[in-house]
Formats: structure tokens, sequence, C-alpha cells
């Protein structure tokens, strides 16, 4: 941002380069742990577009989505998506208590997202609020097929993962990408032997 709070699109485009200078597979951006959510929905179009303009296709860039409501989720989710993105990322609404209420919530995240929308189901309890149990995140990924990646960040959440892949060694769901984030990347060592595919962490 610049010192009067408008969006600094030159230092985004320094950022985007320094990333793939630096060798990423792909970005993630607008996601809940910076200020997305202080964003206008036109500041967020507008930086998105930013930073997929300075990519142009060289790598996959996910959008993070989360939004206190299903028409602002949808709405710049179709936008990002029509600027060429690869899918968006949605966390879990902080008010979601009960199992049942986690499941429903990413129905409507489903329907509301369109079978022709990848995404990821970000599971990040320390900022959420929110705790999946392993066997939400499966019933989320069984009613989902549009659901194709696992952002896992519940620490150290190791038992969490052995399980979802067990499941799918099982065949009970499909192979998901897991990307992990836990602290920076402290236990990723870890958090690859149990099947994680990487990291996506942001410091």
């Amino acid at each position: 941002f610049s010192d009067d709070g408008a969006l600094d699109l030159d230092s985004t485009d320094r950022m985007v380069d320094f990333c793939l200078d630096s060798g990423v597979d792909g970005l993630t951006i607008l996601g809940i742990m910076g200020e997305a959510t202080k964003l206008t929905a036109e500041e967020s179009r507008v930086f998105a577009k930013r930073v997929l303009d300075r990519v142009r296709g060289r790598v996959p860039v996910i959008v993070g989505a989360s939004a206190p409501g299903f028409a602002p989720m949808g709405e710049l989710a179709k936008s990002v998506m029509d600027m060429g993105a690869a899918g968006v990322m949605v966390a879990p609404a902080s008010t979601l208590r009960t199992d049942d209420q986690i499941i429903a919530y990413f129905d409507m995240v489903s329907e509301t997202l369109g079978s022709q929308v990848p995404w990821v189901l970000q599971d990040h309890p320390v900022s959420t609020g929110v705790q999946m149990a392993t066997p939400v995140v499966l019933r989320i990924m069984k009613n989902s097929p549009s659901c194709v990646m696992l952002k896992h960040e519940d620490s150290p959440g190791l038992a969490k993962l052995s399980a979802i892949r067990a499941a799918s060694d099982r065949g009970e769901v499909r192979r998901l990408s897991i990307l992990a984030g836990n602290g920076g990347g402290l236990f990723l060592p870890e958090e690859l032997s149990r099947g994680a595919d990487g990291a996506m962490t942001g410091f």
C-alpha cells in the first residue's frame, strides 16, 4: 500500500517478479492472513488483475475468495476466473461451529462457485476458529467434485493428513492435492512424509 492507503501496484509487480524469479510453482493471492478482508470488492479485482497480468500464465494463480456472504464470494470468483485465475480458495466462515454447519456451508460454496470453478479448501483453525475434523474434510471432498485441493494448516495436524491420504489410498475419496503451510514450513518435512505434495505458505 502507499502512504495514503491506496494499492501500490508497482510494488505488486516487484513482488510477483521476485516470487517468479525464486522459482515458485504457483501463487496464492488475497489469502485470509493478509489484508484481503480490508479491501473493497473493486480493490480486490484490481489487485488480482494486476497479478494475473504480471504472471501472464507462467504459473497457476489461486485467488482467495473467502467472504462473509455467498454473493460477494461468487462475484469475485467469477471475475477472477474470467481474468485467468486457475481457481479460488475458500476458508470456513468463523461463525460455523458444528460438523453439520460446516458441511452445509461448503455444499453452498460448491453451489455458489459452480461446477466449472476449481476450488481449494483452506483448513486454518488458528485464524478462522473453526475446527474441521477429518470426517468433515472427507465429506466435503466427497460432496464437491470441484474441490481439487486442501490447504492443510491445522497445526500440527499430521494425524489428519495421514488419515486423509489413507482414505484416498483405500479408494474412499479421490486423491486431492494437499499443500501445507504450518508455521511457515516448520513441519514441512513431516508433512511431506505424511503425503503432502508441497508447501503453500506466505512467510
